[in-house]
């Protein structure tokens, strides 16, 4: 089962959107992908829609949706029609059929104690370099939430921009956490900086 740090399994396989070679759609952006149980299931429509009215947003931060599910690529197909036509939206992001489970079970989406047939809801944060960053689970009988996946996204990107660390609740905008000092001359001069000092070894600023 693929950990934080990992480099993300690469795989091939069919989607809504033709052939993909997970390593290529990867290349120069982050990329969320995410497991759901099953096509026409409530929670999952509800989800699914959730990201594909996000996904303009997912892509201003250098960032492509990659669904996945063991269900055919016909049932994908139909599904997204269906939801089309009922709900007035359109999954335009890839969903990869993986009705062998290669995917799914080379990304540790198959758990037996909640289902032996069914992924659960996963998420994998994948950076450019192909590396995992972050990773959620969720049961089958709960959604997830729209905006922690962005938040982490966003915190995940800052993080690396500014070699930050972000606090407790964080959202954009707030005070990022200054790495510790690692050196009595380092904590000598933070005492003299514009930081938030809780302590020596708790700064905060500004970005």
């Amino acid at each position: 089962m693929p950990r934080i740090g990992d480099k993300a399994p690469d795989f091939e396989a069919l989607s809504t959107q033709g052939n993909i070679k997970f390593s290529d759609y990867n290349k120069g952006s982050w990329v969320v992908l995410f497991s759901h149980p099953a096509d026409f299931t409530p929670v999952c429509t509800t989800e699914l829609v959730g990201f594909a009215q996000e996904e303009e947003n997912f892509k201003a931060l250098n960032a492509k949706l990659l669904g996945v599910s063991v269900d055919s690529i016909h049932s994908h197909i139909a599904w997204v029609n269906n939801v089309r036509k009922n709900l007035g939206v359109t999954m335009r992001f890839p969903l990869v059929a993986d009705l062998d489970m290669k995917v799914a079970k080379l990304y540790g989406m198959i758990q037996p104690g909640e289902s032996q047939t069914a992924a659960v809801r996963a998420v994998f944060f994948i950076d450019p370099n192909g590396q995992i960053r972050l990773i959620m689970y969720y049961p089958l009988n709960v959604g997830r939430n729209m905006k922690e996946i962005f938040r982490v996204l966003k915190g995940l990107q800052t993080v690396d921009t500014h070699k930050v660390a972000c606090p407790l609740n964080w959202t954009e905008g707030e005070k990022v956490i200054v790495p510790a000092p690692k050196t009595i001359a380092e904590m000598e001069e933070r005492e003299k900086s514009g930081y938030e000092m809780v302590d020596f070894y708790l700064a905060k600023k500004s970005i």
